[in-house]
């Protein structure tokens, strides 16, 4: 009866990063700063790519397709944060956890598997020159783009009606700052081992099928960015991928810390921390990352920009 009563009061209470009060002013400046740029960068990238025929490649338009995952992601979870870091009701609805947890599962494999995608799209251009346009056509950008939004999408259909199918009698007050599987599965009664087992098996699926494909690409590129006698060419393969690795590696590393760790090494400080790696530094840096070095991308806004000032 008392799961029923709290169950049918239908919300959560999210009890986000600090309950000190600078310590909150700083956060929401922190945090929005932080969103503007995300928009504004990823959102900036998109029309750089349309205005700009250069740029209309498989590459750019996985990165346009990256950009847009970003922009989603960070809209699904820091809004919410904002406003409950400094509003005294921190609760959310059933309904609007349920959709935050979808939309953030949804976006955050199809993020994996785009990224393997992108590898694999920097191993045809290095290792298949010749080829390129061949195997990386329209069809296939479309094709695996595709593939990666769709798995997203069946992977979070799966979990979230796992998740939200528990009891959860012990609480309602969620030690993090958005809706996420683990914190939620400490609130529950029930044994949750049946869905940290099928957490954990999409995990392994999905981020170490998509980790160790993008690994075995940048072998294959590494190994053939040595064969290049000159030193300007490597030099221009090693700046082509490095920005890939960086993202790679960040993005990976705390998603594998997050959904992979053992159920000892639960940490609610230490998971908000890693949470905020891949919900809200990564997509801030992305654009930055791959995009802000790139010549033809700095011309088009410079031209742009020169345009508009006339």
């Amino acid at each position: 009866m008392e799961n029923l009563n709290q169950t049918s009061s239908g919300r959560f209470f999210l009890l986000g990063l600090s309950n000190v009060f600078y310590l909150q002013g700083i956060c929401f400046c922190v945090f929005l700063i932080m969103y503007l740029m995300t928009l504004s960068g990823n959102v900036l990238l998109i029309i750089v790519v349309r205005i700009n025929s250069k740029l209309q490649t498989p590459m750019y338009f996985f990165l346009c397709n990256l950009s847009t995952i970003d922009i989603c992601v960070s809209s699904a979870i820091v809004p919410k944060l904002l406003i409950n870091t400094l509003s005294k009701d921190r609760s959310i609805s059933l309904v609007g956890c349920a959709l935050q947890m979808y939309f953030h599962m949804t976006l955050g494999a199809s993020e994996c598997i785009l990224l393997a995608v992108m590898a694999y799209d920097r191993f045809a251009a290095i290792c298949r020159p010749l080829h390129y346009q061949t195997i990386i056509n329209k069809k296939m950008c479309i094709f695996l783009a595709s593939i990666s939004w769709g798995l997203g999408f069946v992977n979070a259909s799966i979990h979230v009606p796992l998740t939200f199918q528990l009891p959860f009698c012990k609480s309602h007050h969620v030690n993090h700052f958005f809706c996420e599987m683990p914190p939620l599965f400490q609130l529950s009664c029930k044994d949750t081992h049946p869905n940290e087992i099928a957490m954990n098996i999409a995990a392994q699926i999905i981020v170490s099928c998509a980790f160790f494909l993008t690994l075995i690409s940048y072998i294959h590129i590494i190994s053939n960015v040595f064969k290049i006698r000159s030193s300007q060419g490597r030099d221009k393969a090693f700046s082509t991928c490095a920005s890939h690795l960086t993202v790679v590696s960040m993005y990976y590393g705390t998603i594998i810390f997050m959904y992979l760790k053992p159920r000892s090494a639960n940490s609610p400080e230490i998971d908000k921390t890693v949470s905020i790696i891949y919900t809200v530094v990564t997509p801030m840096l992305n654009p930055i990352i791959y995009s802000m070095r790139n010549k033809d991308v700095k011309d088009t806004i410079k031209n742009k920009l020169c345009r508009l000032s006339t």
